[in-house]
């Protein structure tokens, strides 16, 4: 998104080295593989990782993709894969699970669909275009939830907020892995850029909740969904809370001082940004709104849209 005049710096890192289908380690007994998806959300492509010496699991299969599905395989060199982790349902990172399986028998691990109200994401502009609401992993995990192999283990840290059923996944350390302050974060904390919070699939409160969840989670690699490692992740992780803390306090700001839209604060704010990314913008500020409107700082006419008039409560 664009930076602003006055606010805080984000530590954006876009560079990143990588080939579609060769697998480049990234920490001991960790491989990722970049899926050729690239476009405006998925940055360069869909990470997906491996995890292990022996029994691998796979973090984020994909989108359905042949060639991404052979990499991975390829990638395995024969040792069988037990287990697939989706950090959440959204289609870039869940639709190669079938192919994955079928191959390989892996069981899948999530936190899953069906403890969410689903028909809330139908009613989101993208709907199920961008979400698998169908998904029912075979493995149903929680915050705190721990699934072990002989050789790895990996903790469940629910972080909703990008999406009510993300997970980030904390590597603990287990036979060839050596995995202290390892953390697999999915699309809640990337390198490249920062998150689309999309109203009613992305929540700004849980979002922010979230973000200070991992502040205290002991870690010093974050391995994203999209995007190049992230070796600083606790000044990135603050960076992006004062960012969202700062933008909100734009957003009020800017409701207090006139009659307003969710159309009109993104034309004011989001002045350079690209025209693909409009929509992301505006439901980023509609998360923001929400979150003002939570707590008893601004009113609307229910339902938000983008041309819903904005108030300050008195």
């Amino acid at each position: 998104m664009t930076q602003l005049p006055g606010s805080p710096d984000i530590p954006l890192r876009r560079e990143m080295s990588f080939q579609y289908g060769a697998p480049s380690g990234m920490a001991p007994g960790v491989v990722r593989l970049v899926c050729d998806n690239p476009g405006p959300f998925t940055f360069k492509g869909t990470n997906t990782y491996l995890v292990g010496s022996t029994t691998l699991a796979v973090i984020d299969p994909g989108p359905a993709d042949a060639h991404h599905l052979q990499a991975i395989l390829k990638a395995a060199q024969g040792r069988p894969i037990s287990h697939a982790f989706i950090t959440h349902a959204h289609r870039d990172h869940v639709d190669g699970l079938a192919a994955l399986q079928e191959a390989t028998g892996a069981q899948s691990v999530a936190f899953g669909r069906d403890h969410l109200d689903i028909p809330d994401a139908l009613n989101s502009p993208s709907g199920k275009d961008f979400v698998d609401l169908e998904f029912a992993p075979d493995v149903r995990v929680t915050d705190g939830d721990l699934i072990e192999a002989d050789d790895w283990a990996l903790e469940v840290l629910h972080t909703p907020g990008h999406a009510p059923d993300h997970i980030c996944l904390g590597l603990k350390a287990g036979g060839g892995v050596r995995g202290r302050g390892v953390v697999f974060s999915g699309d809640h904390v990337m390198s490249w850029n920062t998150t689309v919070i999309a109203p009613p699939e992305g929540r700004m409160a849980d979002y922010l909740g979230s973000l200070n969840r991992l502040l205290d989670y002991a870690s010093d690699l974050y391995l994203p969904g999209h995007g190049g490692r992230l070796e600083e992740p606790r000044r990135t992780v603050k960076a992006f809370l004062l960012h969202r803390q700062w933008r909100e306090k734009a957003i009020f700001a800017t409701i207090r001082k006139r009659e307003v839209s969710v159309r009109r604060i993104v034309e004011m704010i989001y002045r350079d940004i690209d025209d693909k990314l409009m929509m992301a913008a505006g439901l980023s500020v509609m998360a923001h709104v929400e979150h003002l409107r939570d707590q008893g700082k601004v009113r609307f006419t229910e339902p938000l849209g983008f041309d819903t008039r904005l108030f300050a409560k008195d």
